[in-house]
C-alpha cells in the first residue's frame, strides 16, 4: 500500500512540475512578445482560433449529460 501512494503522490509531482513549467514558458514568451510590441499582433490572430475552440468546447459539453455513457450517442459502439 505505501508502495502505491508513493508512486501516486511521484505521478502528482511530475504533473504538477509539467504544469509549472508550461506556465512560465507561456509567461516567458507573452512577455517577450509584449517588449517587443508584437502582443497585440499575436492576439489579433489568435483570438479567432481561440473563440472557434471555445464555441467547439461548449457544443461538446452542452450535448453530453452525466446520465447517459458517451459510446450511446454513437450508435453504441
Amino acid at each position: 500500500m505505501e508502495t502505491l501512494l508513493n508512486v501516486m503522490l511521484i505521478r502528482f509531482a511530475v504533473l504538477a512540475g509539467c504544469l509549472v513549467v508550461a506556465a512560465l514558458l507561456l509567461f516567458t514568451v507573452a512577455l517577450t512578445l509584449k517588449r517587443r510590441g508584437k502582443l497585440d499582433d499575436v492576439r489579433r490572430y489568435t483570438d479567432p482560433a481561440a473563440k472557434a475552440a471555445l464555441r467547439a468546447a461548449a457544443r461538446r459539453l452542452e450535448g453530453r449529460t452525466s446520465a447517459t455513457p458517451r459510446s450511446r450517442g454513437r450508435g453504441g459502439r
